[in-house]
């Protein structure tokens, strides 16, 4: 990737602007550290000197410092993202691929089937590094500009389509030989010559008089272009040599029957074609060595040498083609490819690192040039040193080009000291690179989790601390559209993207650790119910615990009519878990009676507000008969009982039940007698903003008030014959 300099600003601004003297003077400066794991930094102001000589010198700033963290890629733009997005897609099928064959207990290099498949993939990454390269070639409006250039997307083009060619032959042709693809790969990605050159030629009458007729001649041969060679060829018809116009007769169907490969169904027949040819190529040279002397120039160009280079290029002689390749400009590429074409027509791939090494000593690569540092490792067999020049040109070509290396076994699998593989070490550094877009988290983390426990543990790292989105913000646009749904109970927008990624992996912890964070937002909103929901989706037993505390706390703060109407959504929350305790763990005892107590006794409240005395009643005695009311909370459930006593035209509670409510107020006070006070009083004196002595006496009133109902009770027949109670 590029290391150009890259300018960044603190948001929000560290100290405003002209202020850096007063910042300065407080004592501090900027500090920074890096995180050696993703190479991520935190930048943070700290203390410029001792902070008890700062102290001294009336140096003073806000004790809670921010801290910025930031990533040292260019987060990519619009073009990067989609050639990222589309590739992503390639690659999850690649680990596709793998984990079938590894559960099938089948090798890869052993299934040409597999192979076909991993060829088939090769090449769609091929296409999309051509798309992307014409994508940004075309003179168009763009919303922003390009972040690489359609040179940048050509390079990678190149690199991926040799190391398709090289290392991932159609099954069954792994020793074949490799001249015509190595040509098609040369031809397709380093035009020579351009078209232009010939539209100039073949519009003049006597283009063999303008200097650049035999080089493009030349190059058309070298490069198998028979075609344009043979149109030329036949316009030399009219040349005023004597000898020239019969030879290039005899030269253009050489050329344009040459044996390629490909058009033979066996290596034999090739063979047989080629040693044919060659007798005519013999024989063509004879014819040519005969000509004078003194008709070998005609006045423009040394015609018969330029001619002579031609036949020796097809007699496959290396000293001409590497001299003729000098001459054109031509690189060591250039005569890799042709060697295969002429000089050794059966040339395999095991053999051409021998010949590339013999090219480059002569033709060495240009040490600037990435790209070309990433054909010549690749030419020259060195996977290992193709991938470490590939990092310097472009992070995703390493990454993409190890991860289909290893499972051929081009690259070692074996892990070194810091648990990662070779490919596992690319990938990693590609998916950090990701991480520099927080949006592109989904992306991320699946390149992550290939790589090991190591992967694993970074990946998780990352799903943690994805943005979850969960607030509503003012101008609800779709991300509150999204919010609005989880709200009323549908699993939505990133938080659901989250969770099946969680699910996908099976990270379950990480799941569970999600969904505290996310519960934690709705603690903040007072949305109790979801809260609940998330607690008891983590098994977040203490978390479920704090949430009902919380839910408590609304009615000694606000009151009971607000605490039942904030309590409404819980309900249903509650109904859920004793619907699941069967199939999940349940929640432990304390936790779910703590959440029952509260939905009945706001529900209690509720009927006792509508008028449903007898209701209320009923919800009073049950809490108490199911001792689910914490201690803390009787004092509070017995005086807020004290109305339904007091009614003097309807009798809510039987005779026993009025019972048992003098029962627990016994209880109760022989309790606070016995200096249990803390256990029983502390809810009540908060609720009423009073002390213990005045909640003593509200206690009192309802001890006078029940035995005035027991009484009634009794005289009234209310319930039956009261049967008394004991303790």
């Amino acid at each position: 990737m590029s290391a150009a300099k890259k300018l960044g600003h603190l948001v929000p601004p560290l100290f405003a602007l002209g202020a850096a003297e007063d910042f300065q003077r407080s004592g501090r400066t900027i500090s920074l550290a890096v995180n050696p794991r993703d190479d991520n930094i935190a930048i943070y102001s700290t203390a410029a000197a001792d902070p008890q000589a700062l102290r001294s010198q009336g140096a003073s700033y806000p004790k809670e410092q921010e801290i910025y963290l930031a990533s040292r890629e260019q987060a990519p733009f619009s073009e990067r993202r989609v050639f990222i997005t589309d590739t992503s897609v390639i690659f999850a099928a690649v680990q596709t691929l793998l984990r079938v064959t590894r559960a099938n207990k089948v090798e890869l290099l052993q299934s040409d089937e597999n192979l076909r498949a991993v060829g088939k993939l090769a090449n769609d990454y091929i296409n999309f590094c051509k798309e992307c390269c014409l994508y940004a070639s075309q003179n168009i409006s763009r919303a922003e500009p390009l972040q690489f250039d359609a040179e940048h997307y050509r390079c990678l083009w190149t690199c991926f389509s040799l190391f398709s060619v090289l290392y991932l032959p159609e099954p069954g042709y792994e020793d074949a030989p490799v001249g015509d693809e190595l040509m098609e790969w040369l031809n397709t990605h380093f035009i020579q010559p351009s078209t232009q050159e010939g539209d100039e030629l073949s519009s003049q009458e006597r283009p063999w008089e303008d200097p650049a007729f035999w080089p493009y001649l030349t190059r058309t041969s070298l490069r198998g272009l028979s075609k344009a060679s043979a149109f030329f060829l036949n316009v030399l018809d009219k040349h005023p040599s004597t000898y020239l116009p019969g030879l290039a007769q005899q030269l253009s169907p050489l050329l344009t029957n040459h044996p390629r490969l490909h058009q033979f169904s066996a290596e034999r027949d090739f063979a047989v074609a080629s040693r044919r040819w060659k007798d005519k190529v013999k024989t063509l040279r004879i014819e040519l060595d005969r000509v004078p002397v003194s008709e070998r120039d005609d006045g423009f160009e040394n015609w018969w040498d330029r001619f002579s280079d031609i036949v020796g290029i097809l007699e496959g002689r290396g000293d001409v083609i590497k001299r003729v390749c000098a001459e054109l400009g031509a690189d060591w590429k250039e005569v890799c490819s042709v060697w295969g074409i002429f000089v050794d027509t059966r040339l395999r791939r095991q053999d051409l690192p021998e010949i590339v090494a013999q090219v480059l000593d002569e033709m060495p690569p240009d040490p600037t040039d990435r790209e070309d540092m990433v054909h010549s490792a690749l030419f020259l067999g060195r996977p290992t040193q193709a991938l470490s020049e590939a990092a310097q040109l472009d992070v995703w070509l390493a990454a993409h080009l190890a991860d289909l290396m290893e499972p051929i076994e081009l690259i070692d699998s074996e892990p070194d000291d810091s648990d990662l593989s070779l490919r596992q070490h690319y990938i990693l550094d590609y998916a950090q690179y990701l991480h520099s877009d927080p949006g592109l988290w989904r992306i991320t983390v699946d390149y992550m989790y290939s790589c090991g426990e190591v992967g694993r543990g970074m990946a998780d790292q990352v799903l943690m601390r994805v943005p979850l989105r969960l607030e509503i913000p003012k101008d609800a646009d779709a991300a509150g559209e999204e919010a609005v749904r989880i709200r009323a109970g549908h699993l939505a927008g990133v938080l659901k993207d989250v969770n099946e990624t969680c699910f996908e992996y099976q990270r379950e912890e990480i799941r569970r650790m999600v969904c505290r964070i996310a519960a934690q937002t709705f603690i903040k909103e007072k949305a109790y119910g979801l809260a609940i929901s998330y607690c008891t989706s983590a098994e977040d037993w203490a978390g479920l615990g704090r949430v009902v505390d919380l839910v408590l706390e609304e009615y000694i703060s606000q009151g009971p009519d607000h605490f039942a109407r904030l309590v409404a959504n819980v309900a249903p929350s509650l109904h859920s878990l004793r619907a699941d305790a069967g199939a999940k763990i349940p929640a432990p005892g304390v936790f779910l009676r703590r959440l029952m107590f509260a939905v009945r006794f706001a529900e209690f409240h509720q009927r006792r507000a509508s008028g449903d005395g007898r209701g209320a009643a009923l919800d009073v005695v049950t809490m108490f008969r199911e001792e689910i009311v914490p201690k803390t909370w009787w004092a509070v459930l017995l005086c807020d009982a004290l109305e339904l006593l007091r009614d003097g035209g309807t009798m809510f509670f039987t005779s026993n039940e009025a019972c048992l409510l003098i029962q627990k107020l016994e209880e109760l006070h022989i309790a606070v007698g016995q200096g249990a006070g803390e256990d029983f009083l502390p809810v009540l004196c908060r609720a009423t903003r009073r002390g213990e002595k005045h909640a003593l006496q509200r206690l009192e009133v309802v001890r006078l008030s029940l035995a005035k109902y027991y009484a009634r009770c009794g005289a009234l027949g209310v319930g039956g014959r009261p049967s008394g109670w004991s303790y």
